[in-house]
């Protein structure tokens, strides 16, 4: 396993994350030893930051990874939680709640802080609220010890220079716009690379998009993008491998991203992703899955409030 410092933190972190959203069953039932397992695999795999919130399940996925984590040694890893989302429609970043939320947090985790705190999915909220309000009063988290640093989540690349130029933050996590398919997260990294603020890529393979199985039923990719996810895999095959493994190999050779999130239930799974880590793909394979994706070529869906997302509400 390879390591990059993540911003201005001082973390080390490994270049494969662990996304611990799959452990509330957003991607299907979990058995609980086996959720139990992919924790420590990840950990033995040299893994050592781990994402999660309570939004995953309604606090399953933080109340089973705490289990995971009973007796393991808390330097072996480092833990980012969330605030402010809490339902598929259930949003509150005010002082109080996040204050609260983090302490629900901890207690469902079993430990006494958190390495990052991230107000999750800021774009469907206001982001005069998350300057003035939330992220002082997640400051004020820090001052107490229940957290070291503190950053912000979205879909919508916009929301980032829109907080960061007003307010400071340690870490962005951006989701779905470092893919074989998006890779419009490249516009942004040199603002965030002149601010030294550690990224966090989440989700190299879409939300599921470029694995292997068939897609839940709440993914948003347009028919034209599923179409030609359909095209590369089949592509990956004649060349004797998979897409998912492709497309993990590629995201995390970015020297200016720290991190790329994974998730998985499945301790296979999560070794599979930390062998498809260390594996440059062929760059006779990456350009005609180019070519492939040239028509869909950053091809997003809308997220959040239409004054926060104005380029996908305009659609």
């Amino acid at each position: 396993m390879q390591y990059r410092e993540l911003g201005v933190t001082g973390l080390s972190v490994s270049v494969l994350g662990y996304g611990a959203s799959p452990l509330g069953g957003v991607f299907g039932a979990v058995e609980e030893a086996e959720g139990i397992a992919c924790v420590h695999a990840a950990l033995d795999c040299g893994i050592n930051l781990i994402d999660v919130s309570p939004f995953y399940g309604e606090t399953a996925a933080e109340t089973l990874l705490g289990k995971a984590l009973r007796g393991i040694d808390r330097d072996r890893y480092y833990l980012s939680t969330k605030v402010g989302r809490y339902g598929a429609q259930s949003f509150d970043f005010s002082p109080e709640r996040v204050t609260a939320s983090i302490d629900e947090s901890l207690a469902r985790l079993g430990v006494e802080h958190v390495d990052l705190l991230l107000c999750h999915d800021i774009e469907y909220g206001s982001l005069d609220q998350i300057v003035d309000e939330t992220l002082p009063a997640l400051r004020r988290v820090v001052a107490a010890g229940k957290a070291r640093f503190v950053g912000i989540t979205g879909l919508p690349l916009a929301i980032f220079p829109r907080i960061l130029d007003r307010v400071n933050a340690e870490v962005i996590l951006s989701y779905c716009h470092y893919t074989l398919t998006d890779t419009s997260l490249d516009i942004l990294l040199p603002y965030l690379r002149a601010r030294e603020i550690g990224v966090i890529n989440a989700s190299p393979l879409g939300m599921g998009l470029l694995g292997d199985g068939p897609l839940p039923d709440w993914h948003p990719a347009p028919t034209a993008l599923r179409a030609a996810v359909t095209q590369a895999r089949a592509l990956c095959r004649e060349w004797g491998v998979e897409l998912a493994d492709t497309a993990i190999g590629w995201s995390v050779a970015r020297p200016d991203i720290a991190t790329t999130l994974v998730g998985s239930a499945s301790a296979a799974q999560i070794r599979r992703c930390v062998r498809a880590a260390e594996i440059a793909p062929d760059p006779a394979l990456l350009q005609e899955l180019r070519v492939i994706f040239r028509g869909v070529r950053d091809l997003s869906w809308p997220s959040g409030r239409p004054e926060n997302d104005p380029e996908h509400h305009r659609l």
